[in-house]
């Protein structure tokens, strides 16, 4: 059975250097998670990625610039996100069995972000985009990027919710008085990541996002960051909502979930029984998960699903999603 990673990383020098010229690392801790072995394998798009995929079993990977992008960038950013695509594109175009890619785009300047995404749709043959949260002091739902989900929706292209390290106040308040790193992992990959992807999600929702936009496909990776354990509470919200539907319609007719690499089969469980088993796609978040071995392949084996439902998540949701 064919599987498709769809939530797989990758870097290059000329961010990483873009990065440290603004001294991002000082803002974002999650930047300097970004070395030694792990810089390595995000940066190699050839024979060590390829053979890490065979290992886990891997057949392709949708392959998108990591956490936090080009968030933090601005004017200079759309002349490089043109240059990641590219580069990326040539990629695919040397791996095209194992590769695809999502679209990288300079998103603090959205009406040319908007123009990027179609280019990569359009001209490079990409399958959607991935966006890391807030940009600046807006989140995602402000009028400001309304340009890029009007494209996306247009194109017919998911929009991958990744998470991003939290608001320097917002760390302070809930994330710090511990050891240095212990309060930048628990701001990032222990819970504040996760926290904050899933509420750049609901926002759009509760922002009427997805009444304006009905068409419009976004992703959550880790089983939806947070945001499915709760859905229950989340509906309370519609006596004050005022949006054209509940707010299980968003779940179910406009989001996907991905795993992310945390294969636990109750956790998928509780994401099917939300969004259903035609919305459940497979990921492995390389190279931030990756485990030697097959666990991929066995949790595929071993996920509880019958096997038209396993096919779909394993690859069928995804082409369909994307058309391909």
């Amino acid at each position: 059975m064919k599987l498709i990673g769809i939530e797989e990383h990758f870097l290059t020098k000329e961010v990483s250097s873009a990065w440290r010229a603004i001294g991002l690392e000082a803002r974002d801790p999650s930047v300097a998670y970004h070395g030694g072995q792990m810089e390595r394998r995000l940066l190699d798009l050839a024979d060590e990625r390829l053979a890490l995929m065979d290992e886990s079993e891997l057949d392709v990977q949708v392959l998108s610039l990591t956490t936090p992008a080009l968030h933090d960038l601005a004017p200079e950013s759309v002349e490089l996100a043109q240059r990641v695509n590219d580069a990326i594109a040539a990629a695919v175009v040397r791996h095209p069995t194992r590769f695809q890619a999502l679209a990288t785009l300079p998103v603090a300047l959205p009406d040319e972000a908007a123009e990027e995404l179609e280019r990569c749709v359009r001209t490079l043959g990409f399958k959607g985009t991935m966006l890391c949260g807030r940009v600046g002091d807006r989140n995602l739902e402000d009028p400001a990027f309304a340009p890029i989900f009007q494209s996306a929706e247009a194109l017919g292209a998911p929009v991958l919710l990744h998470p991003r390290t939290p608001d320097k106040a917002v760390r302070t308040a809930y994330y710090s008085g511990f050891a240095p790193m212990v309060d930048a992992s628990f701001a990032t990959y222990g819970l504040g990541w996760h926290y904050d992807a899933g509420i750049q999600f609901i926002r759009l929702v509760l922002s009427g996002t997805f009444d304006r936009l009905p068409g419009l496909q976004v992703i959550l990776g880790h089983w939806g960051e947070l945001v499915l354990f709760y859905a229950e509470r989340l509906a309370a919200m519609d006596r004050v909502s005022e949006l054209a539907h509940p707010v299980a319609h968003y779940l179910r007719n406009n989001l996907y979930v991905t795993a992310s690499g945390m294969f636990l089969p109750h956790y998928m469980e509780r994401a099917a029984s939300i969004v259903g088993t035609d919305c459940l796609l497979f990921s492995t978040d390389f190279p931030y998960q990756y485990r030697h071995g097959r666990d991929a392949r066995l949790f595929l084996d071993n996920c509880g699903l019958d096997e038209p439902a396993t096919a779909a998540f394993a690859f069928a949701n995804w082409m369909r999603l994307t058309g391909a």
